[in-house]
């Protein structure tokens, strides 16, 4: 099961948010960190998100074609 931590882009859709992973990755022939980021659309399950916010998200049963998060708790809210 993956969890992980990720900062809240968008609360357009109903009961959705679209959260960004982002991690530190080696070049594979330079070995320079790299950023990367990830999106990922993970439902709110009730919970009131903004945009901005720090949350966790973990893996669970697909809520539609491309939803397969849910937003577990909300670390640190908007500033």
């Amino acid at each position: 099961m993956k969890i992980f931590e990720g900062r809240v882009l968008s609360v357009k859709e109903q009961n959705t948010a679209v959260v960004e992973i982002t991690r530190r990755k080696s070049h594979p022939l330079y070995k320079k960190l790299m950023k990367v980021s990830k999106k990922y659309k993970a439902d709110t399950a009730g919970l009131k998100v903004e945009a901005l916010s720090r949350v966790r998200i973990k893996e669970t049963r697909p809520f539609s074609k491309d939803k397969h998060f849910k937003i577990v708790k909300i670390l640190e809210e908007q500033k």
